[in-house]
């Protein structure tokens, strides 16, 4: 292993080594925690310290990195507290998530970290968006993003990837290549013979470094940093290196051939290090050892005082109030106004996107087509006119990659609002709503300022891959706020409230309403409140709970039966629910009828009902009764549709429900 000094100082070699020995030292005394049991788990980075600390040390400290699970250096490096990371390890309070989060799967605003979730991949796109955002707020700073070899074999490897070239974003894509997925070899992850090949097929420039050296992954590192912010480019570093121990502790290596495992001690990044600081003159054995002591001391002052620590008490109240970031309750809604024109459905949305963009200077917008075509139902159109094509993005076909970006857009401070062509697309980037954006603030408390909206359902012989009303994918998520209006007034109110909100909210619109119903709506800057239902009609006969279509529908069936008194409820929100104000229906007329254009089986419909049944089972004069579509996919022949859809069932519903 030859290193490099370059103009490095002598006391730069030596803040090195002290970088590189302390994560060593951290993980063998985890190692030794492990066969004490003492702790559960450990994903060991030993090896491998040379890309974590080198890369990170190439970094400025007010940029952000996006680490993986092995990269113990990284923290050490931005100089997280030893005691506060056994905390957070041992799921103790005064972690950095609460006991919420295992291992490295945590963010630090403060240090810039940004924490990883275990799909790896998808770290890479929220890499993107913090780039977009620096370079949206004029600031020189790159951003440094870890992913593994077997990452690379991930969908959101080549989105993230390409829609960083796309966008010339300043972004290092770092792959620790160390040879083994868990247990499947390079030989069955890929096929090219180096990964930093790949970025050829991006556009932009790759290299191939020994990562166990840690000058080379420094000096390498510091000047990709450069070269990204000076071309406003990202580029793909792959680092070699080795994992020398299991995936994780209890997955062991025997399925490594031991010449392997021996060929590779020979490339240790921290003795190899110790050997050219000695050949240096500049480690000699005693501040060898007074380093190790110091640093041992520390490390066993930190496992008390981490060990010493409480364990969260487990209150449901701290535990679900943590789930959304804090939102500020809006101002009153304008009540109904002579004046207030009148506007068809998808104007009034059109109207809501131009008047937040105004109000938000910090709001952009993404999607297929968004541009200068206006989207695929022309929504958009004029905005990029009146805004640029900074603020209005026309995205690759990537919506996995773009929700990720999103993510990182409101990391850096910024607001998002991503257009789905259509609901049904948006499956290819469920990742990151669910597992990524729902979860991030109960995880560590960083916000996720993403509004994603929803043209969705069926109505207009779209078939089954562009009339889905999925709504209830995401209404069983903690920590996403779903909703759906019905009227043109909702329609604009909702969506500013939405984008006002600092967390994801998933903004359903139906397509078949776009054009079909007007009504009047207010000229300002104005929100409806997210979870509170509206009340379409009061009634004393029967109560229908519903929300999008389904309120057209109750209003026409109410005006075939005008001896009937409906009582009609909106929901408009459903996550949160406005349980007030479904057991305010339910009292009103003692039997309930849930009406909703998605499939039965397992549709809000059933929880509505589960709810009502659990909580108003005395002001019940009858069974709930649920009307929704077949279920099967939505089909495309028109009479076809009009069997599937719920309207075509709602007269019996009705009847049914009349003669208990």
């Amino acid at each position: 292993m030859i290193f490099q000094r370059e103009n490095l100082t002598d006391e730069q070699l030596l803040h090195m080594y002290r970088e590189l020995l302390f994560p060593r030292l951290v993980e063998e005394k985890m190692l030794i925690l492990l066969r004490q049991g003492r702790i559960s788990k450990w994903f060991s980075g030993i090896g491998q310290e040379a890309i974590a600390v080198g890369a990170a040390l190439a970094m400025e400290p007010q940029e952000w990195i996006l680490p993986l699970h092995r990269n113990l250096g990284v923290f050490t490096v931005r100089k997280l507290p030893l005691n506060r990371l056994i905390r957070q390890w041992q799921g103790k309070t005064g972690g950095y998530s609460k006991g919420r989060e295992r291992s490295f799967h945590f963010g630090s605003r403060e240090n810039h970290i940004c924490g990883m979730i275990s799909h790896l991949g998808p770290q890479l796109s929220v890499a993107g968006g913090i780039a977009l955002g620096n370079r949206l707020s004029g600031e020189s700073l790159s951003t440094l993003v870890f992913t593994g070899e077997a990452g690379t074999s991930e969908g959101e490897f080549h989105e993230a990837l390409n829609l960083a070239s796309v966008w010339d974003l300043p972004v290092i894509f770092l792959i620790e290549n160390n040879g083994y997925g868990l247990s499947t070899p390079v030989l069955e992850q890929y096929r090219c013979k180096s990964l930093a090949e790949k970025a050829a097929g991006y556009g932009m420039e790759g290299f191939t470094i020994d990562g166990n050296n840690i000058l080379e992954v420094y000096q390498t590192v510091r000047n990709l940093r450069g070269y990204t912010l000076e071309k406003n480019r990202p580029v793909l570093l792959e680092c070699l290196t080795f994992r020398m121990r299991g995936h994780e502790e209890a997955s062991g290596t025997k399925y490594v051939p031991p010449e392997l495992l021996e060929h590779w001690e020979g490339l240790d990044p921290v003795k190899n290090y110790e050997r050219f600081l000695e050949e240096q003159k500049l480690l000699s054995p005693d501040l060898q050892e007074e380093i190790r002591a110091g640093m041992q001391n520390r490390i066993e002052e930190a496992v008390r005082d981490g060990f010493s620590a409480e364990s969260p008490a487990g209150d449901p109240a701290e535990e679900l109030a943590d789930i959304y970031a804090p939102a500020r309750v809006p101002p009153p809604q304008p009540g109904p106004g002579k004046e207030d024109p009148e506007m068809r459905f998808i104007d009034a949305i059109s109207a809501g996107l131009l008047q937040a963009m105004e109000h938000q200077d910090r709001l952009v917008l993404m999607g297929q087509d968004i541009a200068e075509y206006g989207g695929a139902f022309k929504i958009t159109r004029g905005l990029v006119e009146k805004f640029g094509k900074a603020r209005v993005r026309n995205t690759p076909l990537c919506e996995s990659a773009v929700i990720g970006a999103a993510l990182g857009l409101s990391v850096k401070g910024y607001k998002s609002m991503v257009e789905m062509q259509f609901a049904d697309f948006v499956s290819c980037g469920f990742n990151q709503v669910v597992n990524n954006l729902a979860r991030i603030h109960y995880r560590w408390g960083e916000a996720a300022d993403v509004v994603i909206r929803m043209p969705c359902g069926g109505g207009v012989m779209a078939g089954p891959f562009h009339s889905q009303s999925n709504e209830a994918w995401f209404a069983h998520t903690p920590g996403l706020k779903v909703v759906y209006p019905s009227t043109p007034r909702d329609a604009k109110g909702l969506l500013i409230a939405a984008i006002e909100d600092p967390g994801p909210v998933m903004y359903f619109e139906h397509k078949a309403l776009y054009r079909s119903i007007s009504g009047p709506v207010p000229e300002g800057y104005y929100e409806v409140e997210i979870g509170k239902a509206r009340l379409v009609r009061a009634g004393t006969d029967l109560s229908i709970i519903t929300y999008g279509a389904g309120v057209s529908w109750a209003l026409e069936a109410a005006a075939r039966h005008p001896g009937i008194s409906f009582h009609i409820l909106d929901l408009r929100t459903l996550l949160p629910l406005d349980t007030g104000a479904i057991r305010e229906a339910v009292s009103a007329t003692g039997k309930v009828l849930v009406l909703h254009e998605d499939t039965l089986t397992y549709g809000i419909g059933a929880e509505i009902s589960a709810w009502i049944t659990e909580h108003c089972f005395p002001l019940l004069d009858g069974p709930v009764i649920r009307c929704a579509s077949l279920d099967s996919p939505v089909p495309f022949a028109a009479p076809l549709e009009e069997n599937f859809l719920a309207r075509a069932r709602l007269e019996a519903a009705i009847s049914r429900l009349l003669d208990f």
